[in-house]
Formats: structure tokens, sequence, C-alpha cells
């Protein structure tokens, strides 16, 4: 969960996008994609439809913030900046299309277009989201953190333990829906005592905790 998305890290995270979008054709960004039953060309799709849905937020709802804890959100002088978000002692939470919901909508294609046995995806999933509660913290002004490769990791441990044959797909699917849980929809009541205006589901879009860790989780099976 996020913060407002800064420009400063949307033209960091485009000249990053243009960075996979040339390293799709590479043996090893190829092989994480492949894994999922994905060809190049779906692949990029995928990255391009998460990096265009990273400017849109749907509102999800709107919960009472303990006013004590209170921080002003960032603003960004010079060409660019965010307009300041007054706090008014409730917080809006949003989730992000392309950190968000992509991931969990690719989720959902890949559990479709897999035999992957229910339980051992829910006990993955759930050591995950254990994980990532574990181990994500609130940070006042920004949202909740974590150590970024702890998910990712986990993610791949227990898909080579549970996944058999299907630890590709297992280890994208308990990768993101495991942070989701994890490090977001259990952690909203931390975000009642940030005091922060907008707190965002995948806020960082398609560097967002939430998509790259299924992939990176995939790559590490």
């Amino acid at each position: 969960m996020r913060g407002p998305f800064s420009p400063f890290y949307f033209f960091f995270f485009a000249g990053l996008l243009l960075w996979i979008i040339f390293s799709i054709n590479f043996e090893i960004i190829a092989l994480t994609f492949e894994k999922l039953g994905l060809d190049a060309s779906s692949a990029l799709s995928l990255v391009v439809t998460s990096f265009l849905g990273s400017a849109i937020n749907l509102p999800l709802a709107n919960i009472k913030a303990e006013t004590s804890a209170a921080v002003r959100p960032p603003t960004y002088r010079g060409l660019l900046r965010l307009p300041e978000i007054p706090f008014t002692g409730r917080t809006k939470i949003v989730v992000n299309v392309g950190g968000g919901l992509v991931p969990v909508a690719f989720s959902i294609y890949l559990l479709a277009h897999n035999d992957i046995a229910l339980p051992q995806l829910g006990l993955a999933t759930a050591c995950v989201a254990a994980v990532a509660y574990g181990f994500s913290r609130p940070i006042p002004g920004f949202g909740i953190g974590m150590p970024i490769l702890t998910a990712p990791l986990a993610a791949a441990l227990v898909a080579l333990l549970l996944g058999g044959e299907h630890r590709a797909p297992v280890a994208y699917i308990a990768g993101t829906i495991g942070v989701l849980i994890g490090a977001d929809l259990l952690r909203i009541p931390d975000i009642r005592r940030l005091g922060t205006p907008i707190a965002s589901i995948g806020g960082a879009g398609t560097f967002d905790g939430i998509f790259m860790t299924g992939l990176v989780a995939v790559l590490l099976t």
C-alpha cells in the first residue's frame, strides 16, 4: 500500500519500463514469462497494460484515521508538482489498476488455465501472506514498506515445496495475492494511525511489490 505516486518516480519507472520492453527479448526475461505460458508479445502486452493502468486509481473505501499522527503529504517543486492533499481526519483507500488489479486478474487467468491443486495453492498463499505481514512495517508519510526480496523469496520457496509441476504459476499467484493480503489488506488498521489522506493498494503501479513479487518469484523457481 503506497501513498500518491510522485512524478519523479513516474518518469524514473517509465525509463525502467523501456528497459524491460527491450529486455523482454533476452533469455532471462523471456524464460520468466515462458514459465507462465506467455510468449513475448503476450508478456509485453501484460507489462504495457500494467504501466498504462498505473495512472488509474479506483476508490475502495474512506476510513476514519487518527489525526494525532497526521503527516503532510510530500509535494514536488519545479516543473512537476503534485497538489497538496489536505488531511481531514479520514484516509481514502484506493486500488491502483496497474499495480493492484492487473496482477490479480493475471493470477485468476493463471488459475483458470492451470490444473493447480487449491489446497496447496491456499497454503502457499497463506505462507506468503504471513511473511509479508510479519516483515512489513507502517512508514509515516509513505505507507507500508517491506524488504524488496522478502516476499519473492518466500513465494519461490513455497512454490518449490508445494507447487509441483505448476510451481511457476503457484509462485506468481501466491506471491501477488500473498503480498496483497499480508502487506496491504491486513495492514489497513495501521494505515489509520499514519494520518495520511490517501493510501493506494499497488500505488507504485507496474513496479509495485504486488506486481513485481510474482515475476521475481517465478524467476527464482
